[in-house]
């Protein structure tokens, strides 16, 4: 997984707001939040409304996790 949503999880929690919260404060679909759940990416459409809902920034919610490199691949 390269994508982490781990602070956007974090940041429900500190609003005292549950994933279903999010659903009908953002207006997303429940496909978007399991993508979201399972680390996948989402279009910046859906980014910027729950920054624009959440008085938040990108960097807020979201960040990039590298993959760990295998030394035999050199890559």
């Amino acid at each position: 997984m390269a994508v982490s949503y781990n602070g956007l999880w974090k940041l429900l929690i500190d609003n005292n707001m549950k994933k279903m919260d999010l659903i009908e404060k953002i207006e997303i679909s429940s496909s978007t939040l399991a993508k979201m759940s399972k680390g996948e990416l989402v279009s910046m459409s859906v980014l910027e409304k729950i920054c624009e809902k959440l008085n938040c920034d990108f960097g807020d919610i979201i960040n990039y996790e590298r993959k760990e490199v295998d030394k035999k691949d050199g890559v």
